[in-house]
């Protein structure tokens, strides 16, 4: 193959990667590689463990937060329960998962946890671990989160990252649904636009 050929092929390969992209870098960050996932171990609203195999041969939508949230994660559920059918109608081969990963665990008991996430759409995935399980998990998924005021007020609140993560069927976050700011309403995360962008993550992911 000549200089030339080769060009052509690599040109042609990085168009059907771009065409494949997903749309609106507004509503979603990109990961351009793929980030592996720190190896943890959950417990899950059933009382049961879960680990990174439990992430794979699936897409999986990720978000944090805590039971006690006054505003971003009752909101959040609630619009991605009431847009949960057409997300997972935007499935190919591998289904699409709903998580809640609480980072409250004092206050975020299995049974508080699973009446919580069973409001809102009993296919929900809620889980949580101790801070030290916590802590590198959240930031290998590329989020945050931290106590924002003493634990000893059974009132405090606790600053999290608003995003939803999108994990890969082999356990990898690709990229996020960012919040979206609009004056007088909560900060979360566009749920039409997730509907209309996982065929193209679903797409670009097979292509990678």
């Amino acid at each position: 193959m000549n200089k030339s050929s080769a060009s052509m092929t690599s040109h042609k390969a990085v168009s059907s990667l771009s065409e494949a992209h997903p749309s609106g870098t507004d509503f979603m960050q990109w990961y351009p590689i793929a980030r592996k996932i720190v190896d943890f171990t959950l417990t899950n609203h059933h009382n049961q463990a879960m680990t990174n195999a439990d992430l794979t041969g699936q897409w999986t939508l990720a978000f944090v937060g805590y039971t006690y949230c006054p505003d971003i994660c009752p909101t959040t559920l609630a619009a991605l329960n009431q847009a949960y059918p057409k997300i997972i109608a935007t499935a190919d081969q591998q289904p699409i998962k709903v998580w809640f990963l609480s980072v409250d665990p004092k206050r975020d008991t299995i049974e508080r946890l699973a009446e919580y996430v069973g409001f809102f759409n009993p296919e929900f995935i809620g889980a949580t671990a101790e801070h030290k399980q916590l802590y590198p998990l959240v930031r290998s998924m590329g989020m945050m989160y931290s106590m924002s005021q003493s634990t000893d007020d059974p009132n405090y609140l606790v600053d999290h990252s608003g995003s939803v993560v999108v994990i890969n069927p082999l356990g990898q976050v690709i990229g996020r649904f960012k919040p979206q700011h609009a004056p007088g309403q909560i900060a979360m995360s566009d749920t039409a636009q997730i509907i209309a962008d996982m065929p193209k993550v679903i797409a670009y992911g097979r292509a990678e």
